[in-house]
């Protein structure tokens, strides 16, 4: 396949087609992608040699126009000085001369033609490259999400990490159980440090309520009064 049937099928493709086709999309773009890089190295290659081809063609056709100008000014001085015969064969030359000049032309203007196409179609080639450079990179990271969490939806539908998770609950309850134990054994047995302490504040409580109904309780009259 010549390069530029290949860069023709390239910048003509549906990436987004030839992704949803692929058994496995991030090797499909990244045979894409490399496919289009090894292209635009063809590419640049081509292009150079045809800018070369170019300036060469530009440089024969300005000496084949000059040595046209020169026959026709020998024409010319033949006619100057009555002969006719050397001027007529000045003219022959003059029209080999420029008939070269016109397969020159004519290559120059495919020459032209080929580089004007190759200048497009590789602006077309390097846009479809950073597309599929840019959906790489999603698709690495679509793919590596993908398996992460193919990861923990095993993980979770396996019976073992079941069983585990259930042995942790049950152990958990256990645990609940013994510190209820412990906290209501603590309830039962208060120290003799603790009971002093709770008559002694009893007394203060006994204390601070008569106090209280003391002065709540309404005066009495005095015998003096009676």
């Amino acid at each position: 396949m010549s390069v530029f049937n290949r860069l023709s099928d390239i910048v003509n493709a549906n990436l987004n087609s030839i992704l949803e086709q692929a058994e496995d999309p991030e090797k499909a773009v990244r045979l894409i992608t490399q496919e289009m890089q090894d292209t635009l190295v063809e590419i640049r290659s081509a292009s150079a040699r045809h800018l070369a081809d170019r300036r060469q063609l530009t440089k024969q056709l300005q000496d084949i126009q000059d040595e046209s100008n020169n026959w026709e000014r020998k024409a010319e001085l033949a006619i100057d000085k009555g002969r006719d015969d050397l001027a007529k064969a000045a003219l022959r030359e003059k029209g080999f001369v420029d008939d070269a000049e016109t397969r020159v032309q004519g290559d120059l203007i495919h020459i032209e033609t080929a580089i004007d196409k190759l200048r497009i179609d590789t602006d077309s080639l390097e846009d479809k490259l950073r597309q599929a450079k840019a959906r790489q990179k999603a698709l690495i990271v679509r793919g590596q999400t993908a398996q992460s969490r193919m990861k923990v939806k095993r993980q979770l539908n396996d019976v073992s990490f079941d069983d585990a998770v259930e042995r942790f609950d049950l152990y958990e309850r256990k645990l609940d159980e013994m510190e209820g134990e412990v906290e209501a054994f603590d309830l039962g047995n208060i120290s003799l440090s603790a009971e002093i302490e709770n008559l002694a504040t009893d007394q203060q409580l006994d204390a601070q309520l008569a106090a209280l109904k003391q002065r709540l309780a309404p005066p009495q009259n005095s015998p003096s009064q009676v």
